[in-house]
């Protein structure tokens, strides 16, 4: 008979952890969200939020980057920004940050190989890095939903081409709960929950109503 010791001792190399991943945000600014047309921009940016609060949440470390803010596409979106009040933000003039030193090094400097990536727009400033991060030995993630294109064609068709490549896609929600993965992990059962009920629509809805009439404890 297998135990549980022998099924998770040995926890399997795909999984995303706390301990081996990064999250990269590139191009959360205004004007790109002006011409994103892929998907509901309000939605796009809640679920940016909500992956955001998960690396938070699990002390991720985080890669926050623009392009042109100054010129061009405005600040980092404030919502975001205020989740890392005290993280630098590299603004670049490369459409593909992983041209840009600064950003790459930043991205070294976590020393993690798995990558979970979201920006706009995901047929330039998302499929660019992706391509090239894989192309130099990491494993990419991509977080559709906390990313946007110019049109549905333009997002459906990276995503393609970036699952090609080797990237997987994910939603902000699979990834925070591949993060928790045991609700008896207790150091962070609250801090997930909470967030599950402010940025995960019906599915918090179903924590609240759950911990309401079953108990405090009820997640999952």
């Amino acid at each position: 008979m297998v135990t549980i010791d022998e099924v998770t001792a040995v926890p399997s190399p795909d999984l995303l952890t706390p301990d081996n991943c990064a999250v990269l945000f590139v191009d959360h600014q205004p004007q790109m969200f002006f011409g994103t047309g892929s998907g509901d921009r309000t939605a796009i940016i809640n679920s940016t939020v909500g992956l955001a609060k998960a690396a938070k949440v699990f002390d991720v470390p985080v890669v926050l980057s623009t392009v042109a803010a100054e010129s061009f596409s405005g600040p980092l979106m404030p919502q975001l920004a205020d989740v890392f009040p005290d993280q630098k933000i590299i603004d670049r003039t490369t459409m593909n940050a992983w041209e840009d030193v600064a950003f790459v090094e930043a991205v070294k400097a976590t020393g993690r190989k798995k990558l979970v990536i979201a920006g706009l727009w995901t047929e330039v400033c998302v499929v660019l890095p992706t391509m090239s991060a894989l192309a130099q030995g990491y494993e990419v993630y991509v977080v559709t939903d906390a990313s946007g294109g110019v049109s549905p064609q333009g997002h459906e068709h990276a995503v393609e081409r970036m699952v090609q490549g080797g990237a997987v896609p994910v939603t902000w929600v699979q990834v925070l709960l591949e993060l928790q993965r045991d609700w008896a992990r207790a150091e962070t059962y609250v801090p997930v929950t909470e967030l599950v009920k402010e940025h995960a629509g019906a599915y918090g809805l179903g924590v609240v109503y759950a911990q309401a009439v079953i108990g405090a404890h009820a997640a999952g």
